[in-house]
């Protein structure tokens, strides 16, 4: 039964970290776009595709197309302090997803510099230098890898021979199952 609930915690977990990751991502293209004068047209988030933000009207594109993965790895780490400072119950949650994001955001710019894509290939048409796209993955990568050193025994790794939380794994999957129901709803 331990490593059922092992397996339901890190398969309904990192599943929601992808769904959230890209949210927050996408929020970030947003305010960007906000705080720029710009407009948002609309959001595309769903579990089974890439997302993506439109604007109507969009004055610094340059500006919008950095905010993406600079508040999504941003925001996660921010709410991650603030959970520490608290003492919220579950830290590790908030510091794995922070991680993920992190490593998500810096993965997807560095690499996406070689092949020109998405909001790299944006990124470097609207004159950012491809060296500072990997600078900004190997950083932000690096910061997510150290987030998650030490978290693997929360997730019934090594030592903790399949042993996690229920209340995290009912979570996690209640979590990922809310996210997916409301990607689909919006996304419809």
């Amino acid at each position: 039964m331990k490593r059922l609930d092992q397996i339901g915690l890190i398969g309904a977990f990192v599943a929601f970290c992808w769904l959230g990751m890209q949210a927050v991502h996408e929020l970030g293209h947003c305010i960007g776009a906000w705080s720029t004068g710009g407009r948002v047209a609309g959001v595309y988030l769903h579990p089974l595709s890439i997302s993506g933000t439109f604007l109507a009207y969009n004055p610094r594109p340059l500006v919008v197309v950095w905010a993406g993965p600079l508040l999504g790895a941003l925001l996660p780490v921010s709410v991650y302090l603030l959970a520490k400072i608290l003492r919220i119950p579950g830290l590790y949650l908030f510091r794995f997803f922070a991680g993920f994001c992190m490593v998500a955001n810096g993965i997807y710019i560095g690499l996406g510099s070689f092949g020109g894509v998405l909001d790299a290939g944006d990124m470097m048409r609207l004159g950012s230098p491809q060296w500072l796209l990997i600078l900004f993955g190997i950083v932000a990568t690096g910061i997510g890898l150290y987030l998650w050193n030490g978290l693997g025994s929360y997730f019934g790794l090594g030592e903790a021979k399949g042993e996690v939380s229920r209340k995290a794994t009912a979570c996690s999957i209640a979590l990922f199952v809310l996210t997916t129901l409301g990607f689909l709803f919006v996304g419809s």
